[in-house]
């Protein structure tokens, strides 16, 4: 069975920008995660295209291990992260808006069955919408210069603990 979560928003900063800062790995994405993620760590790259990072997912009380290999199917808008081991696939969209403004999405697939399947697909698209929302959140926070957070690449997240 396939299960989709998303979340959408505009984000107050020119829509290069923005792309620019998702898809930097190494200097800017891991600033503006949300607290759900731990442990992010990049094995080789950094920059877009072929970066592959892993980090930890928390969601309803259960920590996941995940390791992504980043690609770009339509560099400067669509940006993919995939984990094989686990048939996921999360893309994030960058599309100009009016007034300077960008419109970002973000969309992850991934399949599962059984009975565990069934109930995971009746609350996990509802709570990793919302670790989406707070992403968005702070990523026009970030892109607008108004959440200065160090960067760190090795575990944990310097600001996973803080809250």
């Amino acid at each position: 069975m396939q299960i989709t979560a998303e979340a959408e928003r505009t984000i107050d900063a020119p829509a290069s920008h923005v792309y620019q800062l998702i898809r930097d790995f190494r200097q800017h994405h891991p600033n503006f995660l949300p607290p759900h993620f731990s442990d992010f760590e990049i094995e080789c790259g950094g920059v877009g295209s072929g970066t592959i990072h892993h980090f930890r997912m928390r969601l309803a009380g259960r920590t996941t291990k995940y390791r992504v290999r980043v690609g770009e199917p339509d560099p400067g808008r669509m940006l993919i992260e995939s984990d094989a081991s686990r048939r996921m696939l999360t893309t994030f969209t960058v599309d100009p808006a009016s007034g300077g403004r960008s419109r970002v999405r973000i969309h992850t697939r991934w399949y599962t069955n059984g009975l565990a399947g069934f109930v995971e697909s009746l609350v996990a698209p509802i709570l990793l919408a919302r670790v989406y929302r707070e992403e968005l959140r702070l990523l026009d926070q970030y892109a607008r210069g108004e959440l200065l957070r160090p960067v760190s690449t090795t575990r944990p997240l310097p600001w996973a603990s803080a809250r």
